[in-house]
């Protein structure tokens, strides 16, 4: 009985996309789970991994949170009943949690980025995050941070040692 417990209770992630673009330019200061309001084509095409998150972004408008710009291609055996693929779709927040990310934005130059979109057992899930924008010189010194971590990485490697 305690076995089925535990398998009930694990949930599966399946990664559907990812947005390396949003680390590379920002700093992440926090991230949030979210969901996403979706069409059942829209979920059908996102079981395939039909979907892009590197343009997207995200706006608070009325009190609601939207994200903007991110890509599902339409359910290739969908009829009339699909969606627009870059129409903008609500995410599911506390109100709380809103009036919280509106007062960073607005106050302290914030902006909310998509981070990876996933599936969490069978509910589509956003993860956002709060960000910072990098300069050009911040850019250029995680570059550098990356190439020292690889040539470090080449000689352990060599050396037969772990890090």
């Amino acid at each position: 009985m305690q076995k089925e417990a535990i398998v009930l209770t694990k949930e599966s992630i399946k990664q559907i996309a990812n947005n390396k673009k949003a680390f590379h330019d920002y700093f992440v200061e926090e991230s949030f789970e979210c969901g996403i309001q979706l069409f059942g084509t829209e979920v059908k095409s996102l079981r395939l991994g039909q979907a892009s998150i590197k343009e997207a972004f995200c706006q608070i408008r009325n009190g609601e949170c939207f994200v903007v710009g991110m890509h599902i291609n339409p359910y290739e055996r969908g009829n009339i009943f699909n969606k627009d693929a870059l129409r903008d779709r609500k995410l599911l927040l506390h109100k709380q949690e809103i009036h919280r990310l509106l007062g960073k934005i607005k106050e302290q130059g914030y902006t909310l980025m998509p981070l990876s979109l996933y599936f969490k057992g069978s509910l589509v899930k956003l993860n956002m995050g709060l960000c910072r924008g990098k300069k050009l010189y911040d850019k250029r010194e995680d570059m550098k941070k990356k190439a020292q971590r690889r040539e470090l990485e080449k000689e352990f490697k060599k050396a037969n040692i772990r890090v």
